[in-house]
């Protein structure tokens, strides 16, 4: 037995007119994400960055070279709003992480380029983290990850959808 059976144990002897299904695999989930949370915070400290700092570098990362986008599009991978990714890029650029260039097709607009320094550390943080979840995902063997991976999109996908509400899930 984990936390989650004894804690839906107790529901079910208060409460046993309801399904308590969705608290079986939820309270696992939001669980798991507090673990996670703590061992990737604790990958990237080894590299001097919190968690959005990360966030920011990966996407720029990600983008490929010349490892640059908006700051619109900075704002749609992290999911944040534009004053927080403003604050954001003020802090990375001090550090000298990033640097911010006039979009050349929207003169009001600002290009984010990810300097040399900040992609090594992107770099070294991710080959961290990807160890420590591997680590994390060794209970699993290749069938099990697969599908464990395919049943998350599932989920998750229901979120992305434009009709759905952040605060209450998917709308049906």
């Amino acid at each position: 037995m984990d936390e989650v059976d004894r804690i839906v144990a107790a529901w079910r002897r208060e409460r046993p007119d309801l399904d308590l299904g969705p608290l079986e695999v939820l309270s696992r989930v939001t669980r798991l994400a507090r673990h996670l949370d703590r061992a990737r915070s604790a990958a990237f400290a080894r590299h001097e960055l919190v968690t959005w700092e990360f966030d920011v570098l990966a996407a720029l990362r990600r983008a490929g070279s010349p490892y640059q986008l908006s700051a619109g599009q900075l704002v749609g991978q992290t999911m944040v709003t534009s004053g927080t990714m403003t604050n954001r890029i003020d802090r990375l650029a001090a550090r000298g992480l990033v640097r911010r260039l006039p979009d050349p097709a929207d003169g009001r607009g600002v290009m984010v380029r990810l300097e040399d320094r900040g992609r090594l550390l992107a770099d070294a943080a991710l080959a961290d983290l990807l160890q420590i979840e591997s680590g994390v995902l060794v209970v699993l063997d290749q069938n099990e990850h697969k599908q464990l991976s395919m049943l998350l999109r599932d989920l998750l996908t229901t979120f992305d959808r434009p009709e759905s509400d952040p605060r209450l899930g998917p709308i049906r």
